[in-house]
């Protein structure tokens, strides 16, 4: 499950969901309607389309249709986090979340009755822990858990509620947990709804805790793999000193160490019966399906619930600041500094007002941080934005130094374009060009149905669905702000009083994990099925047929020039995507990654950098040339109205781009510490880890420009990269409202095309080491943590065998019902995250691979080598669990609709596999005809007995040399060889 210190939710999905293009005589009001019994509310010209009912016992259900693809996305979202924890159980509602995925006394149990006393038992003997503190008498206690626990475990079925999501479809199961919220996720078959709500309602009914100190122990690596995460424990302790009062910084939502390790049942059981009530519930469906029948459905599974009073989290009001307040934090990986200030609650046009403010300064594209630093490189990167929660929002400023800059300096180049802004000393045309982004960004969150999802669960949870037509006028009402607006709440909110942190690398003493309680593996009984999952299989479902894509008549090829065009027309909204595809990329040349970035600062002979950046934004248009190994694009979207605008910028930019040389030695100084930087990242190490693992000592990850290299690059050699890459081979891919011929016609008169392409320069191939033996390589890095990966290279690509891979991941190591997942995480509670996954080429050339990962603590790395190596070994055989993997897979195929320009991505990414039609109607042809048989000999044939190499990444003082060695010859790696430099 995931937790969050703040919910940031998709870009502020609420503002991009009401950001509507209307004319200023269209009025947002609120109406009332009934059709067949039912009363709902709605505002009038709301693009979603969101009704807004109340059921009888409070509970808020919101309704949005979208047809597009047969799927319907869930929330239930539920106004209780961490802000309502207890003082002296933090955490509680995180915890609680987690154990909302265990099931009820109807499903996730073989036996209620004989279960029951022993869930009891266990009940009694934490609240007995939770008070004792003599060590000894504690691990008594724990012991006498862990031996009841497991034979609880005897009548539990681990992770039954997936199973019941998978049979139905779902692909996103999960929940998060956030200081004023907890919010449960689903996507599924619009077909399976009446199965989904039943699940759904019951879960809600009669929760059970069973199999606890298991999922605690996965809390506890939560914990622990927090600590080793700077951001996190930065953002933690900025809004701790943001917030000296309010719950907002004095409560983490995972909870403090001490309150882990002395959970209370009767306490979490004490928070659901409080919160966990109708009239505190908001349930969102977005979708295919029809509001008026789907109402009915709810209220038929849901109308059970009684609602009762729930005493809401009333914060002290948190006094002003007045005066700066810094603290130097030590970490691993983020050297720089960030700047925060308290700004007012949500539902206030302050609160607007400031978001305006923020994007005036930070846009990632034409803001005044964007220009003033950025582009000039007087930082080495900088940023801002705000976050709003309900009571408080907060607005930061982030920026780290540049070789040679002291954090101080960078903390007052940040405050001066704050002042700046603050006199007002910003271009008038930015407050429409906000907008203008703006109302692209509504055309992007509008035609999806989880973007609407989380906006609808975004304002509920703010209080906000009452002020619906507010949310849907919002557009309106930016477009009334003035600069003197702006410069006004600016200098009253974002004033003396703010929060400095100093992030510095170095040791963090405070940094205290949760240690290992001992744990016997618990029977998880995974082959096992309750008479509720039986009966929700058993219930008839009206069949979608799966839709196959003919790329004959699915979009349209055409020419422009001497170049392929491939097109779709848009339809649905006013949007635009322009491709020009190459295949060609950083392996062709290694100078290609260098050149597309330096674009992105460069001028014309006519334009400098600061009117070109400003004008692709006032236009609401996007570029970008982005580079892979094997191929790079140039990409253009934005708005269709400025289309052709977009596209003569464009083109005048890559034909007429300036050297630079002051801008070429700061990127030159910028790319040195982005090195450097790399190497404090325990995820860019295990990247290269793998690469080794892969391709051995010579590998795609490594081979790079040393430092000497990059010294050496000249502008010359990057401007004739850019201005020549259009004579290259290259595809031209269109999405947007022109019909093709007026498409075909402008693009043949701007794109600036040779008589015949040049050749491409030679690709540098990379060949998978072959693994005779198996192999342990090791690098040290100073974390809490334990990072496991293993890699077996297999075979060449084979089309045929994507069906059965696909199976085979789903029902051995992908998502909560896998094997690995039941084994590692589950019986075991060796590590919070474990996957393993048999990875598929993109391309016909390339090869197979294996991956697993686990990531745990250190002193449960033994158990957890071992315990992966036995499944790779020995697949443990579950018929129910690969049939259901089966349905899973087909399911989702049945579901699929690829639009727009996704169509065109299908046939790039099946003609690469060497395919001239949709990939996906072989595989799933083939799906019924395999047996449990089949998988068995896959695992024996491409797994069993096969070498691997193991990469371990961790602490080497927590490392026992001789035991690692059990599992192979171990090679240590420095980070020189895994980087290259």
């Amino acid at each position: 499950m995931r937790y969050y210190f703040n919910r940031q939710l998709v870009c502020s999905v609420l503002s991009m969901l009401v950001i509507y293009s209307v004319t200023a005589q269209q009025q947002y009001e609120w109406r009332t309607e009934t059709h067949n019994g039912y009363t709902y509310k709605y505002v009038t010209n709301d693009p979603t389309h969101t009704r807004i009912y109340t059921l009888k016992n409070g509970l808020t259900v919101m309704l949005s249709e979208n047809h597009k693809e047969p799927r319907i996305v869930y929330r239930m979202a539920v106004r209780a986090g961490s802000n309502n924890d207890p003082k002296d159980h933090t955490g509680l509602a995180h915890y609680l979340e987690h154990l909302l995925f265990k099931g009820t006394d109807q499903y996730g149990t073989l036996n209620w009755v004989k279960e029951k006393p022993y869930i009891d038992t266990i009940y009694g003997l934490y609240e007995k822990y939770n008070t004792t503190t003599d060590s000894f008498a504690r691990r008594n206690i724990y012991k006498e858990i862990d031996r009841i626990s497991g034979i609880a475990a005897h009548y539990a079925i681990s992770g039954e509620y997936s199973k019941l999501m998978e049979n139905i479809g779902s692909q996103k199961t999960n929940a998060h947990t956030s200081v004023e919220e907890t919010v449960f996720e689903e996507d599924i078959p619009s077909n399976q709804s009446d199965k989904f709500l039943m699940v759904q309602a019951e879960r809600f009914r009669n929760p059970v805790f069973r199999l606890f100190h298991t999922e605690l122990e996965a809390v506890y690596e939560e914990k622990n793999r927090a600590l080793d995460n700077d951001a996190r424990k930065i953002q933690e302790i900025k809004h701790a000193l943001v917030f000296p009062t309010h719950n907002y910084g004095q409560q983490t939502t995972i909870g403090t160490v001490e309150h882990l390790k002395n959970p209370s049942l009767v306490a979490i059981r004490n928070f659901y019966q409080q919160y966990y009530v109708p009239n505190n519930m908001g349930l969102a469906l977005v979708g295919d399906f029809n509001a008026d029948s789907m109402i009915r459905k709810v209220e038929k599974y849901f109308s059970y619930m009684q609602s009762k009073p729930v005493a809401a989290y009333q914060p002290v009001p948190e006094q002003a600041l007045n005066v700066p307040v810094e603290k130097t934090v030590f970490n691993n990986t983020e050297v720089g500094v960030q700047i925060a200030y308290r700004t007012p609650a949500a539902n206030t046009r302050e609160a607007l007002v400031l978001s305006v403010v923020s994007k005036v300064l930070y846009n990632s594209k034409a803001g005044m941080i964007d220009i003033n630093l950025n582009k000039q490189q007087k930082v080495q990167n900088a940023a801002g934005g705000m976050v709003q929660f309900k009571d408080y929002g907060v607005f930061s400023l982030s920026a780290s130094p540049k070789q040679g800059q002291t954090l101080e300096e960078v903390r007052d180049t940040l405050l001066h374009q704050l002042q700046l802004l603050k006199s007002g000393y910003f271009d008038d045309a930015l407050i429409s060009a906000i907008y203008a982004n703006n109302k692209l960004s509504f055309y992007t969150a509008i035609e999806g149905s989880t973007s609407r999802a989380v906006g609808m669960v975004n304002a509920f949870i703010k209080n906000r669905m009452e002020k619906w037509d507010w949310e849907i006028a919002e557009l309106d009402a930016m477009k009334t702000i003035t600069k003197k607006e702006i410069t006004t709440i600016a200098n009253q909110y974002l004033g003396n009083g703010y929060v400095v942190l100093y992030l510095r690398k170095g040791e963090d003493k405070n940094i205290v994990k949760v240690q290992k309680p001992p744990i016997t593996p618990v029977e998880t009984n995974a082959d096992k099925q309750s008479l509720f999952l039986k009966n929700i299989m058993s219930m008839p479902v009206k069949p979608i047929a799966a839709q196959w894509l003919d790329f004959s008549k699915d979009f349209q090829k055409s020419k422009a020039g001497i170049s392929d065009v491939y097109y779709v027309q848009n339809k649905e909204d006013g949007r635009f995507r322009l491709h020009y595809r190459f295949e060609m990329g950083a392996r062709s040349n290694n100078l290609l990654p260098i050149a597309a970035e330096y674009l992105q600062y460069l001028g014309t002979d006519q334009l400098t950098n600061e009117q070109i950046s400003k004008t692709f934004y006032n236009l609401a248009c996007t570029f970008s040339l982005n580079v892979i190994p094997e191929g790079c694009a140039v990409n253009l979207s934005g708005l269709e109205e400025n289309f052709e605008k977009a596209v003569d910028l464009l083109e005048n930019l890559i034909a007429n781009c300036q050297p630079d040389e002051r801008v070429l030695a700061g990127l030159k100084a910028r790319y040195m510490k982005q090195r450097a930087a790399a190497k404090s990242n325990k995820s860019n190490i295990m990247q290269g880890m793998a690469a080794f693992a892969k391709y051995g000592s010579n590998n795609p990850f490594n081979s790079v420009l040393s430092n000497d290299d990059i010294q050496e690059i000249h502008s010359v050699e990057l401007i004739n990269i850019l201005q020549t890459i259009f004579q290259y081979k290259h595809e031209i891919i269109f999405y947007g409202a022109k019909p093709l011929e007026q498409f075909t016609g402008f693009i043949t008169a701007k794109h600036s095309l040779p008589v015949s392409f040049v050749s491409y320069p030679p690709q540098k191939k990379y060949n998978p080491v072959s693994q005779t033996a198996n192999q342990v390589l090791f690098t040290n890095f100073d974390m809490v943590q334990t990072e496991l990966n293993w890699v077996i290279n297999e075979g060449p690509y084979d089309g045929s065998k994507e069906a059965i891979i696909k199976i085979f991941n789903n029902y051995f190591g992908a998502g909560g019902t896998s094997l690995v997942f039941q084994t590692i995480r589950d019986s075991k509670a060796l590590a919070y995250s474990t996957s393993a996954m048999y990875q598929i080429p993109g391309k016909k050339e390339d090869f197979f691979s294996f991956g697993a990962y686990a990531g745990c603590q250190s002193d449960k790395m033994e158990e957890t080598i071992s315990t992966m190596n036995e499944l790779l070994t020995k697949m443990p055989v579950n018929e129910k669990g690969f049939e259901q993997a089966k349905q899973k897979r087909k399911s989702d195929i049945e579901t699929e609709r690829a639009v727009g320009v996704d169509i065109i991505f299908a046939y790039l990414n099946a003609r690469a596999k060497g395919s001239n039609m949709d990939t996906r109607k072989q595989e799933y042809q083939s799906i019924d005809a395999l047996t449990m048989k089949n998988m068995v000999e896959f695992h024996k044939e491409n797994l069993s007995g096969k070498p691997y190499t193991l990469c371990v990444l961790c602490d080497e003082k927590k490392v026992n040399r001789e035991e690692l060695g059990k599992f192979g010859n171990i090679q240590i790696l420095s980070l020189k060889e895994l980087f290259g430099y």
